[in-house]
């Protein structure tokens, strides 16, 4: 599913990569159910963590820190959780698929993109950026990958990338039927936690789509 590039061992032997696809999924606008565990959700965010140096002690967080500051960027789920745990914000309502990948990245606090598979031309490849890669993101607008940069691309492009997030050619849509998840695991978030990730996505999904299929859930590094 993942070939995994010489270089991204080499530059991130510490890190991994997991890749969730699920078939047979459906993408509603709303679900009563998920509006459940997303309220859910944010009670415990807000009772596990009580003040903002709490929340940035935790390892998974000094992880993301870390790499992001290479880039001199700040981790935006961190941003995300403070603003639900110290703002009284709301997680913000979206196409189903979304919003499980949304919930299970709060509440583990791992970076994750989602795509539509069937917009995805494989095979898929891990990389590190040389600094001169572009593709479109979300947004619409032409991006330059930061040379070290870990990203995904297909045999189309580049599909997503720790600093910028994914892109705008294979988005998840409503018409979505096979998705593609994955989590970017940076140096000091290890194996396990992204599997468990993965599984909690999974979890998320089945909520509004009970009869879907698991085709891969797999964790990649550097062996």
């Amino acid at each position: 599913m993942l070939i995994v590039s010489d270089e991204w061992k080499k530059l991130y032997p510490e890190a991994h990569v997991g890749v969730l696809v699920m078939t047979g999924v459906s993408n509603p606008a709303a679900h009563s159910g998920l509006d459940r565990e997303k309220k859910q959700l944010e009670e415990d965010l807000r009772t596990l963590f009580k003040d903002a140096g709490e929340l940035k002690s935790q390892d998974t967080v000094k992880a993301y820190q870390s790499y992001y500051k290479r880039f001199k960027k700040t981790y935006h789920v961190l941003q995300q959780v403070q603003s639900v745990c110290f703002k009284g914000k709301s997680i913000p309502a979206g196409a189903a698929l979304v919003e499980a990948m949304f919930m299970a990245e709060l509440r583990n606090m791992l970076l994750t993109a989602g795509h539509d598979l069937g917009m995805v031309e494989p095979p898929l490849r891990l990389d590190a950026s040389k600094g001169d890669e572009t593709y479109v993101r979300m947004n619409g607008k032409e991006q330059i990958l930061k040379a070290g940069d870990m990203f995904i691309a297909d045999e189309k492009g580049v599909i997503s990338s720790v600093i910028y997030g994914p892109d705008h050619r294979t988005r998840i849509r409503s018409s979505t039927t096979k998705v593609c998840f994955s989590v970017y695991a940076v140096p000091g978030v290890g194996e396990q936690a992204a599997l468990q990730h993965l599984q909690g996505i999974e979890a998320y999904v089945r909520i509004f789509s009970p009869e879907a299929r698991v085709e891969v859930q797999k964790v990649y590094g550097a062996y």
